[in-house]
């Protein structure tokens, strides 16, 4: 089986499988990150098989939307490649990225790496950061029912793994305990390039929304 029919079949699986997906984790987050991933991929030239299968089921079965289990991404990753024939060191090499690239595993440290998973995770990242990357955090927080801000919370950018995954801070907060972070974590070139843009303009953004905030 071919590249294109890989992945046109991997497209509509996903497709299908996130169509009630809350909206920062839908196929349209899914798309984004692909197209990005391949992006990167010109200029990293990692495998590009798993790098396109890794951005394209990334998120398949995010454990925040089913009670924390963090292996049922992996599970439900490979059982569909599985009837696509890859073979197997391609499935392996693919829950490996969907396992340790989100940002919350990596605060229990690194536990796998390789160049496709820098590309996919790099591409996941900017997702997260940036006008898109605002527009996904108070989806987000309207989702889980999180306040905007509130002045008496303070953020706290160096929590454990199980803080992270517990918070329940206003939405605010998570771009000081994340999305402000992520520009020095990337780990390719053209992330770096990327991010440093979107990173400025969060900051502008958060400028602004003070100023508001205070009635300026």
């Amino acid at each position: 089986m071919d590249f294109d029919k890989i992945t046109g079949l991997t497209i509509t699986f996903v497709k299908e499988t996130l169509a009630h997906a809350e909206a920062g984790h839908d196929w349209f987050h899914i798309e984004r990150v692909y197209k990005t991933a391949l992006n990167i991929n010109t200029q990293e030239n990692g495998d590009l098989l798993t790098v396109a299968l890794a951005a394209l089921l990334h998120d398949i079965a995010d454990s925040k939307f089913n009670d924390g289990d963090e292996e049922i991404g992996p599970r439900t990753a490979a059982a569909f490649l599985d009837t696509l024939g890859i073979p197997a060191g391609v499935i392996l090499h693919v829950q490996q990225i969907i396992r340790n690239m989100s940002y919350k595993a990596s605060l229990s440290g690194p536990n796998f790496s390789s160049r496709e998973m820098d590309i996919v995770q790099d591409a996941d990242r900017l997702d997260a950061i940036g006008a898109i990357g605002i527009a996904r955090a108070f989806t987000y927080g309207g989702y889980k029912n999180r306040i905007m801000y509130d002045p008496a919370i303070p953020s706290n950018p160096n929590q454990s793994k199980e803080a992270y995954k517990n918070s329940t801070a206003p939405t605010i907060n998570h771009f000081y305990e994340k999305l402000l972070l992520l520009k020095d974590l990337m780990k390719t070139s053209a992330g770096r390039k990327l991010a440093d843009e979107r990173h400025q303009f969060m900051q502008l953004y958060l400028e602004h929304f003070y100023a508001e905030w205070d009635g300026k």
